[in-house]
């Protein structure tokens, strides 16, 4: 519930903030019609604008709250010191402080003047590329195509406005003016070239700085191997195989814990085994699973198959996992715990296709 109040609510404070630089340029230019006369985009504005801090609280709010990723409380208002993901979480940071600046100097206009003021609201136009830097950067949805489309369509808005006030403001200085069209392309220039070949390409989570604990605990187990020639796979029927490792138990600050299994298989079939379980600890042992995932990478296999929990009992677990060469395995786990955290059993495959 978390993961999605996050994104919706920073899809929304985008939204929101599209509007309120959309709502700022018209009233600054002193746009207005029969029906929308100026007092009504003046007020329309501020209210925009803090409808938008209250979504960006939101999404400030869940995404600490979630302890799925160690960002705190501080890494929300000072930026680049959260372990996840450092800069493109600490952009957001920036376009927070931003948002709030710019709304506790409209408060305050009448006693800091009105210079100090309009220099403040001159940082709305930075805020908006740095929370789209962020949402891109950061999210998870970089490379859903309804993410995507709700960028261009800001990203298109956005840029119609700022040129628009650009070419309608009197008394400008062309080199100025010019100056100001063409800084204002090559950001959205940028932004699009960077999109192309950050968010959108295959092991951005990685680049990104996401710690390589989570990128295992969301079901993408990331491991340096070297391209076999004839990459290896699953027998062709069904087989059984000793298991040997380790296991670990971590908890979260919401009272969650993640059971971590690492270990080797060997006999009939030889490779290494990782299975993370996250959920609530019970009462005796044991955990109530909220979600898990399972990974088998076959000795000399370019990477891993993997696959959820479907079974949980006691020692026992039951998963199907998908391979990159589209083949399918149904495994069952037997395990045998022993002292400090080790333990042995045994690995059941069963192809499924």
């Amino acid at each position: 519930m978390l993961w999605y109040l996050t994104r919706g609510s920073g899809a929304v404070a985008l939204l929101l903030l599209t509007a309120s630089v959309l709502l700022g340029v018209a009233n600054t230019t002193r746009w207005k019609s029969n029906r929308w006369p100026r007092f009504v985009i003046y007020g329309l504005h501020r209210n925009v604008t803090l409808l938008a801090l209250t979504f960006t609280g939101i999404h400030v709010v869940t995404t600490v709250a979630d302890p799925f990723a160690p960002i705190g409380v501080v890494d929300a208002f000072i930026p680049f010191l959260s372990p996840y993901r450092p800069f493109w979480l600490g952009l957001g940071a920036i376009a927070f402080d931003l948002l709030l600046a710019l709304i506790l100097t409209s408060f305050l206009r009448r006693r800091i003047g009105t210079k100090a003021w309009r220099i403040v609201h001159w940082l709305a136009y930075a805020a908006w590329p740095v929370a789209m830097l962020h949402s891109l950067g950061t999210g998870s949805d970089a490379r859903e195509g309804w993410l995507l489309l709700l960028g261009v369509g800001c990203g298109v808005t956005v840029l119609a406005a700022v040129l628009w006030r650009l070419l309608r403001t009197p008394r400008v200085d062309p080199a100025f003016r010019a100056a100001a069209l063409l800084g204002t392309l090559g950001v959205f220039v940028g932004l699009l070239v960077w999109t192309a070949e950050g968010p959108l390409q295959k092991g951005w989570a990685a680049r990104a700085g996401t710690p390589p604990r989570l990128l295992s605990g969301t079901g993408t187990i990331r491991v340096q191997t070297a391209p076999a020639p004839n990459p290896a796979t699953f027998p062709s029927s069904e087989f059984t195989a000793s298991l040997s490792g380790k296991i670990s138990e971590q908890q979260t600050d919401r009272g969650l814990v993640v059971v971590s299994i690492d270990g080797s298989v060997h006999g009939g079939f030889d490779g290494r085994l990782h299975v993370a379980v996250r959920g609530f600890p019970l009462d005796g042992g044991g955990v109530q699973m909220t979600d898990s995932v399972v990974g088998l990478l076959p000795s000399g296999a370019p990477a891993w198959s993997s696959g959820t929990v479907s079974g949980l009992d006691g020692t026992r677990i039951e998963s199907d996992l998908s391979g990159s060469d589209g083949r399918s395995e149904h495994v069952s786990i037997e395990l045998r715990i022993g002292s400090s955290g080790t333990f042995t059993g045994s690995l059941t495959g069963l192809p499924l296709s």
